[in-house]
């Protein structure tokens, strides 16, 4: 895994480390980072992203707290959780819950008709 797989946006309103833990939940449970592979080290994604190492380090933490991740020594971090044959669509989906709500919110806030939203959400997951 490189760095620049991870997106984190410094002016969104959840905190950066909550954004890590998110995205490595993501790609685990969609295939993405399969059961062994290593993480980028907390130096390499703080400089790629300009951000504080201790943010990554806590996201890590929480991430191997949590099971998804755990800690090789002298290797770093590895992901131990793989997507299980019982996860589901509907369980992957179920990770973009909030995102969507946030989504459907902002549209009604917008009044933008739904046709609209998801023409472009298609046209963005076709991208």
């Amino acid at each position: 895994m490189d760095a620049s797989v991870l997106t984190i946006q410094p002016s969104a309103s959840e905190p950066i480390y909550r954004q890590i833990v998110e995205q490595l939940r993501r790609l685990i449970a969609g295939g993405q980072l399969a059961h062994g592979e290593l993480l980028p080290s907390v130096r390499e994604v703080a400089g790629f992203h300009a951000i504080n190492p201790m943010t990554v380090s806590r996201a890590y933490g929480i991430a191997e707290s949590e099971g998804l991740v755990e800690r090789l020594r002298g290797k770093g971090m590895a992901v131990i959780a793989t997507r299980k044959s019982g996860e589901s669509e509907s369980h992957r989906l179920a990770l973009l819950e909030s995102q969507l709500q946030a989504l459907a919110r902002q549209a009604n806030e917008l009044e933008l008709p739904a046709a609209s939203v998801l023409r472009r959400l298609t046209k963005l997951l076709g991208e």
